[in-house]
């Protein structure tokens, strides 16, 4: 229980105290942005990324090559492994991230 201090108005008024009568405590301060963007250069995303960025630009240049048959079945593929990549880089972010 903390002491009761008496003060005369005037003085109170007047005189300004010089020692605070309440100690300052310690606070704790979260973040709300727990990450920096430079956590996403992580090399394994980055290959992840790079390998699934290739394979569209290999289907964008069978296609303009002229070569439909090959680029639909890349088009098939890509449908599946797109999704599936990136959230398991999601996925795989989260997990190895140090919060």
């Amino acid at each position: 229980m903390r002491k009761t201090k008496w003060f005369d108005f005037r003085n109170f008024l007047y005189n300004s105290s010089s020692t605070s009568s309440m100690k300052p405590r310690p606070i704790a301060a979260y973040s709300f942005v727990p990450f920096s963007p430079v956590a996403m250069l992580d090399p394994t995303i980055l290959t992840i990324g790079g390998v699934v960025l290739g394979i569209a630009f290999i289907e964008q240049i069978l296609s303009r090559w002229g070569v439909i048959d090959l680029a639909d079945q890349f088009e098939k593929v890509m449908r599946f492994i797109l999704p599936v990549t990136f959230y398991g880089a999601l996925f795989y972010f989260f997990a190895t991230f140090m919060f």
